[in-house]
């Protein structure tokens, strides 16, 4: 009798520890920050000009969200964005088909998603890279992209669109 309650215990706490070093699943609320940006857009530059159509879907049973960019002149990009809990930040991983890779990493900053990294020029300058994404009151994300090659002195605009859905 003694060995059976040895091994039920053993058995309980065995399960206990493995039930802990399982990660949860990716529902809690962190995971959904970025949901606004899930859709089908037409991506209009500030003066109502089409830029692209953009595909943001969940994936990974949420862990994820995939971008699908199509720019109007033909050109292709993806990106990953996903919640790292144990840095506890979103990253974005953005390759395009012309080979430009950028890698970002932020959060929730005022009600948008800022997310920001660095790239290195062929000419080895160092450009920082910043992201916004705001979600407005029609459903529309308006999207400002800027970069900065003075460590973030100053900043110029890359790309200022408005996400508009797909009808």
């Amino acid at each position: 009798m003694n060995s059976f309650i040895t091994a039920s215990a053993l058995l309980l706490a065995a399960t206990t520890a493995q039930a802990a070093d399982q990660p949860p699943d990716c529902t809690g609320a962190e995971y959904r920050q970025f949901d606004f940006w899930i859709g089908e857009f037409d991506v209009r530059s500030p003066d109502g000009q089409l830029a692209d159509h953009n595909v943001i879907e969940p994936t990974l049973n949420g862990c994820a969200l995939t971008e699908h960019w199509t720019g109007t002149d033909g050109s292709e990009g993806r990106s990953v964005n996903f919640y790292d809990r144990r840095e506890q930040r979103w990253n974005q991983v953005w390759i395009d088909n012309r080979g430009g890779v950028l890698r970002l990493a932020g959060g929730i900053v005022d009600g948008s998603m800022l997310l920001e990294g660095t790239t290195s020029g062929k000419d080895g300058a160092i450009r920082r890279h910043r992201i916004r994404w705001t979600p407005n009151p029609d459903a529309s994300v308006r999207q400002h992209w800027e970069s900065s090659t003075d460590d973030g002195a100053t900043w110029a605009t890359v790309f200022d669109g408005i996400y508009q859905p797909r009808k």
